[in-house]
């Protein structure tokens, strides 16, 4: 049976900026239009999180049955690596997507009815995305379904459940949030080409090839930036999202110099927490320093 530490590291907890990340930055907008209602945020971050958790557990699950984990160059797996029976993991995934549900359903009651629809869309994004017959993960829409998710509807929701509205602001936010997501799981991709390849996953990092996968990785963190400079029509301060320009760089070294397997396992750290960093800051910048509205 697996140990306690061998849970959490199924759970991947180097993913969870990806879902702090986008909180942080739609709570700071909300802030910037005197609209921040602190139990709203922690329930949108308890979603976030449940969310997050379920999906890699559903992807442990089913990647673990379907034998693509047979092979595998990193974090661990559970079910891959025989550790948990595959309903253990179903079970632990079927509980996290219950307690998003849960709060999210929370959050519905108390701004409007039909986020109830997006929140379940949502959850069958995350259980399909490995799952069922037709995975769009090994199609090759992985690195949109995660800009979707966890940039546009997680920045924009979390705003829009505490200022009960969105604005341009939240927008940018929102996509410069997705784009670093969205680089986390092609640097994830980039290290699994060979392995995927063999194993019939046809990610985009498999139908991109090395190179262009790389130069997307730099793409993607190139975009935070530019939304920076764009922000900065709100306010000057938020010129300070520049500052995590040397951990951008740092993130993306393993990938430009070319590195392999293993050796890019810090770039999906080093991404996620420039993502973070980056949300904190401009949280703080556009919800302090933003002139009235």
């Amino acid at each position: 049976m697996a140990t306690t530490s061998e849970w959490i590291e199924g759970a991947r907890p180097r993913t969870l900026p990806n879902a702090i990340a986008p909180v942080v930055a739609g709570t700071g907008v909300a802030a910037s239009l005197d609209a921040a209602v602190w139990w709203k945020a922690l329930l949108a971050l308890l979603v976030a999180l449940a969310l997050i958790v379920g999906v890699n557990f559903a992807n442990d699950y089913s990647d673990g049955i379907r034998g693509t984990d047979d092979e595998r160059v990193g974090p661990l797996r559970l079910v891959g690596s025989k550790l948990a029976s595959p309903k253990a993991v179903k079970t632990a995934a079927l509980a996290c997507f219950a307690v998003a549900g849960v709060a999210g359903l929370v959050l519905s009651l108390t701004s409007a009815w039909w986020l109830i629809l997006i929140g379940a869309l949502c959850i069958a994004g995350a259980w399909y995305y490995t799952g069922g017959k037709n995975p769009y993960g090994y199609s090759g829409f992985g690195e949109i379904s995660v800009f979707v998710y966890f940039g546009l509807v997680a920045v924009l929701g979390t705003e829009f459940v505490q200022a009960e509205r969105i604005d341009w602001v939240g927008t940018v936010c929102a996509v410069a949030v997705g784009s670093f997501s969205s680089a986390v799981l092609v640097a994830n991709n980039l290290r699994d080409i060979d392995t995927d390849t063999a194993s019939g996953k046809r990610t985009l990092a498999v139908r991109l090839g090395d190179r262009s996968t790389r130069t997307l990785h730099l793409a993607l963190l190139a975009v935070p930036l530019v939304a920076t400079l764009v922000l900065a029509f709100r306010t000057p301060w938020a010129l300070l999202g520049l500052l995590t320009l040397p951990l951008a760089a740092k993130a993306n070294a393993p990938v430009r110099s070319g590195s392999l397997g293993l050796a890019l396992i810090p770039a999906l750290r080093d991404t996620g927490l420039t993502m973070l960093a980056w949300s904190v800051l401009t949280a703080l910048t556009i919800g302090l320093g933003s002139p009235p509205v």
